[in-house]
């Protein structure tokens, strides 16, 4: 039987109640912003409006970096939704960046992908420090591009490994299906830039680390993207794990950021206290 991609894809659709969800993202963040008087909001990266980094910084020269890449499938939200997903692991003492970037039709996948790099290089030149980076959905796939970037042809003085870890939410690895979904009028992919742009095929990094997350009540089809890059980047020399969520939608996945004892939140602090140790 053919696959349904427009029915596998449509999170929305698959969970109506996304719109009240949404709105508990948002009060949520300005929540955690108000409490937050020392947050960095709007901290630039780029030229333009929506390039930006929400830093919040924790006490110690030595605190591990982290970096979280918000979804909405390139083309949907910003970070005003997501300063939350900095609270647990703001109480394991990590500093944590919740970052921008423009919206596809107006720009590329591939052009949000190298701003996702240019975030990543400019937290290296002010902290000089490896990161950790963990997103959710799109940020997902944007997750992976990071760990699989050559940092080196970007800037010398960085290190090889500047994203030797990382933690994948949700995310799409491989973006050939997405050529036959509705919403591709405004990704505007075809079959190569699918591939080009699918970390699934990318050279990975030996000893990189990727987790791969995702709602356990998912489509088929988000179980199975995270399940092949785990399998597929993990056959090419990474450390990676596939974990099903159980009981989680594409939404609710992420409420254990939240959540300072959550497992997923401790997993996390684990990567990142593994990346911090590099700098050491």
């Amino acid at each position: 039987m053919a696959i349904d991609y427009e029915k596998e894809y449509d999170n929305r659709a698959r969970v109506p109640e996304h719109p009240q969800i949404f709105a508990r993202w948002e009060a949520e963040a300005k929540a955690y912003r108000g409490a937050r008087t020392d947050a960095q909001i709007g901290l630039k990266y780029g030229p333009s409006p929506r390039q930006t980094i929400d830093f919040f910084p924790v006490n110690g020269a030595d605190a591990p970096l982290a970096m979280f890449i918000h979804g909405g499938w390139w083309r949907a939200l910003s970070p005003v939704s997501f300063s939350q997903m900095a609270k647990g692991l703001n109480a394991h003492g990590i500093g944590v960046a919740v970052i921008g970037y423009d919206l596809c039709p107006t720009v590329s996948i591939a052009t949000i992908t190298d701003q996702m790099r240019a975030a990543c290089l400019t937290l290296w030149r002010k902290h000089k420090k490896h990161i950790t980076v963990y997103g959710h959905s799109a940020g997902g796939h944007l997750t992976a591009c990071m760990i699989a970037t050559d940092w080196k042809s970007l800037e010398p003085s960085a290190p090889a490994d500047l994203v030797p870890a990382g933690y994948a939410i949700s995310g799409v690895f491989d973006l050939a299906p997405l050529t036959h979904v509705s919403f591709n009028a405004d990704l505007k992919l075809d079959d190569a830039e699918a591939r080009r742009m699918s970390p699934l095929y990318w050279t990975v990094p030996q000893g990189a680390m990727l987790d791969a997350a995702v709602g356990g009540i998912e489509s088929n089809e988000f179980l199975r993207q995270s399940k092949t890059i785990a399998e597929e980047w993990g056959k090419r020399g990474a450390q990676t794990r596939y974990e099903p969520i159980a009981g989680a939608d594409h939404f609710t996945v992420l409420d254990p950021l939240t959540d300072a004892d959550s497992a997923m939140t401790r997993r996390i602090v684990e990567l990142a206290r593994h990346t911090a140790a590099k700098d050491r």
